[in-house]
């Protein structure tokens, strides 16, 4: 404490120094020039405090930080969320906040469609959606399983075949923003697309779901066969467009809260990023 008091006393008396020099030095110096002086050094001084206070909240801004790298794919790779992060990125994906950023892909999408897209008629104009966190939302699995809060004594540490058990009782949930995007894309004559790193063998709970969720007029549901299972899912996904391109089809766009549904070969026009910082295939 006494260090500080010091340190503001020097630092009062440097501005009464100053202002006493540029008023014997400078006749044009009007005190309101000295007052919005003295207003802009302590607008410093208080910068130079929040940047210290930053220094603190270091450790609280840590997920948001993460969570917010992981859009830009800048961390990647990751089997799951920081323990310290799972509560973080739970708030966020049951928030109003979430709604609105999807909402605002929903937007663009649309805008994009409006803008740039002209029907040419052939039947080979097509869209591309991935399934989960884009159409139908696997938010309901990861919460109740504390988005894997392992800290968390009554969280089970999650794994991709507890994912797909969930999976086949078809309890996603629609997400309203993409299914009013779908019903958009399907009624200006494109083909739609739906591929997903879901295997085959989930086909009928996927169909189920994604009808259940409003979901029709889909040209085909492309799924991972057994044989596809050691592809990575950036190669699978690049591979399946590649074929709709090979068969004549013009890509406008894709959908998909995964980087790997959006990158690789024989990707679209344009690319839309729904947020998702619960997983990374």
């Amino acid at each position: 404490m006494a260090s500080r008091a010091a340190l503001w006393f020097l630092w009062l008396l440097s501005l009464c120094l100053t202002t006493e020099i540029l008023a014997s030095e400078n006749d044009s110096y009007s005190w309101s020039n000295i007052l919005q002086l003295l207003e802009a050094q302590c607008v410093a001084k208080r910068g130079d405090e929040d940047l210290e206070k930053g220094k603190e909240l270091t450790h609280g801004n840590y997920c948001e930080s993460w969570r917010f790298n992981v859009e830009l794919h800048n961390i990647k790779d990751f089997n799951s969320i920081p323990d310290e992060c799972a509560s973080s990125v739970g708030k966020y994906m049951s928030s109003s906040q979430y709604k609105s950023d999807v909402r605002r892909v929903a937007d663009e999408t649309s805008r994009f469609l409006t803008n740039s897209f002209r029907l040419a008629g052939d039947s080979r104009d097509a869209w591309v959606f991935d399934v989960d966190d884009t159409l139908i939302s696997t938010v309901p699995f990861y919460k109740k399983h504390h988005f894997g809060d392992i800290v968390d004594c009554r969280s089970d540490p999650l794994d991709r075949a507890s994912l797909e058990k969930w999976m086949a009782k078809g309890k996603a949930t629609v997400i309203d923003d993409m299914l009013s995007l779908f019903r958009e894309i399907n009624s200006k004559g494109l083909d739609i697309f739906i591929i997903s790193w879901r295997p085959e063998h989930l086909r009928t709970a996927t169909v189920d779901n994604l009808f259940k969720a409003g979901y029709h007029g889909w040209t085909k549901l492309i799924l991972r066969c057994d044989e596809e299972s050691y592809v990575d899912a950036q190669s699978y996904k690049s591979e399946q467009r590649k074929k709709l391109v090979e068969q004549g089809y013009r890509l406008w766009g894709i959908v998909g809260s995964q980087w790997s549904s959006l990158t690789g070969h024989s990707t679209a026009k344009r690319t839309f990023k729904l947020p998702n910082p619960m997983y990374y295939l």
